[in-house]
């Protein structure tokens, strides 16, 4: 039996190999990869919006609804998968599938296409997070894992800067030199796509080829190997999919009391649902979108993802609670989740502000995409390096020094004056002035992606870091991705179009924030302390 002293050693001791820095290498190139494809849409928006005559509201929807609804839901089965089988080899199929399905999107001539490539390029990206932070954190020792979470956010910069660079400057160049159409017929923004989507594919070939480390071995905790990963995976997906979920709680003999928790928690997500759809369809009224031969409301389907997902969420913990005790009882801990809802809340304001600012830019400045993508591109790029360089570091000192509680404090301090900064920024009277707020404002917002993530994945046991991860996906996705772009772009298309506005008016989140923090600050350490005593108490064998 491992204590919990001896794991702290074995990791405090332990060296990073060079397999480890080279896996480390790999699963950033994957992350950034990631987020080039997610992300590239924004600055493709003006060509696509001109193009297919769809408004802000639908291209929200594209951007961050459609895919949240696929993400989400496949990062659990495909985490639990991480849990369980070769996570080189997962992470290598997942991204040969989205590059794929990236690329698709190329040929789009409608919007029905392009919501395709959308959910086929977040179900594969659905396994890159999980498998990233579960094979970092079987590399490198806990007093490395700050900065080697700060790794994964260069390489989120790296894919968001590299998205608006190559988006704008490949779609402008494209129109310029083919005005009747390229090889293919492609416009601009079709080419930027395929052109994204091909470094995905050798990069998929090298990490197929990569080590795949021993799980559990950096803290001294083995993790046993799982017989049916697979027949695991599905289970979970068949668990938590509304509709086949009622199959499983009967095959696993529920009670009378889950069963109502069950049916009442649909109940209230449905009339929550029913109740935003009409709020929102009066605060800004938009016309249906034609998709696979229907006509929906974009407010019906932004809310029917966001119910979807919350059922999810709901179905998961109580299959938890029915197979796998030991991970109920560590993962809903209070401060691995309220951290999980500040990342969720604080992914609304990034999404909402990077998914809409290269349209500001060109609306209010009057800047050409290919100038946008390149200058914004860049900038976003050299700041997002920067702010993980100097986080990462600095939350490994703080938990030498203070434990959890110093990561708490580090994302409190930025999290907490962000806003102010925002409201400033968006306020530019000039391009100029934009730019040089923007990155002040840029270098805030960064500071917080080490110390949560990799406070987070230390509350939880290493055979629990994919589904953990998985977890937060799902919550940062409903909350951000889900929430972020949607809520920016309704305000734009009641406001006639003010992004500044729209784009401000996602901070009012920011309160929430900073509350939340101020308990999990109080709180931290005590869960940190007794997550193996969680454990045991649920039959884990540590």
């Amino acid at each position: 039996m491992a204590s919990s002293t001896a794991d702290k050693g074995v990791s405090e001791g332990a060296k990073v190999s060079r397999a480890g820095w080279y896996a480390l290498t790999m699963v950033s190139a994957a992350q950034a990869m990631s987020l080039l494809d997610r992300q590239i849409l924004s600055i493709l928006a003006p060509h696509i919006r001109e193009d297919l005559q769809i408004g802000d509201a639908e291209l929200g929807l594209l951007y961050g609804t459609l895919f949240a609804l696929f993400y989400a839901l496949f990062s659990l089965p495909l985490g639990r998968l991480v849990d369980g089988w070769v996570r080189t080899k997962l992470l290598a199929l997942c991204l040969a599938a989205w590059s794929i399905s990236a690329g698709l999107a190329a040929f789009a001539s409608g919007f029905t296409l392009l919501a395709i490539s959308r959910l086929g390029v977040g179900i594969g990206e659905a396994a890159t997070q999980p498998a990233a932070n579960s094979i970092i954190f079987d590399e490198f020792p806990r007093r490395l894992r700050g900065t080697a979470m700060a790794a994964l956010g260069i390489a989120v910069a790296l894919g968001l800067g590299l998205s608006m660079t190559l988006g704008g400057v490949v779609a402008q160049w494209w129109d310029t030199a083919f005005p009747d159409g390229g090889p293919g017929g492609f416009s601009g923004w079709q080419a930027a796509f395929l052109i994204a989507a091909l470094p995905g594919l050798p990069l998929a070939w090298l990490i197929w080829r990569m080590r795949e480390p021993v799980r559990g071995g950096m803290d001294g905790i083995a993790a046993p190997e799982d017989p049916t990963p697979f027949k695991s995976s599905a289970g979970v997906l068949a668990a938590v999919t509304p509709g086949t979920n009622w199959f499983y709680l009967w095959h696993r003999k529920a009670g009378a009391r889950q069963w109502t928790i069950n049916i009442a928690s649909l109940a209230l997500i449905l009339l929550g649902c029913i109740g935003m759809t009409r709020l929102t369809q009066g605060f800004s009224p938009r016309p249906a979108v034609e998709a696979l031969g229907l006509s929906i409301d974009p407010h019906v389907m932004q809310w029917f993802v966001v119910g979807f997902g919350a059922f999810v969420i709901v179905n998961l913990f109580q299959s938890f609670k029915l197979t796998d005790k030991p991970a109920y009882n560590v993962i809903l801990s209070p401060s691995l989740m309220l951290l999980m809802v500040v990342g969720g809340l604080q992914t609304s304001i990034n999404y909402g502000v990077m998914g809409f600012t290269p349209s500001f830019l060109i609306r209010e400045f009057g800047l050409s995409p290919a100038a946008t993508g390149l200058q914004f591109g860049l900038l976003s790029a050299a700041l997002g390096m920067i702010g993980p360089i100097l986080a990462g570091p600095l939350s490994d000192w703080l938990t030498r020094r203070m434990g959890g509680r110093g990561r708490v404090l580090l994302t409190l301090a930025a999290l907490g004056i962000s806003p102010f900064f925002g409201i400033w920024t968006f306020s530019a009277p000039d391009a100029t002035s934009f730019y040089l707020r923007f990155t002040v404002y840029s270098l805030i917002l960064t500071l917080w992606l080490p110390p949560i993530y990799s406070l987070m994945y230390d509350l939880v046991l290493p055979r629990m870091r994919g589904i953990t991860s998985s977890v937060y996906i799902i919550v940062s996705t409903l909350l951000g991705l889900g929430m972020g772009p949607y809520f920016v772009g309704i305000v734009s298309d009641r406001n006639g179009g003010d992004l500044g506005q729209a784009i401000i008016s996602v901070n009012v989140v920011a309160p929430a924030i900073v509350l939340i923090l101020l308990f999990v600050l109080f709180r931290v350490n005590r869960d940190e302390s007794t997550m193996l005593a969680r454990a045991r108490a649920g039959g884990e064998p540590v």
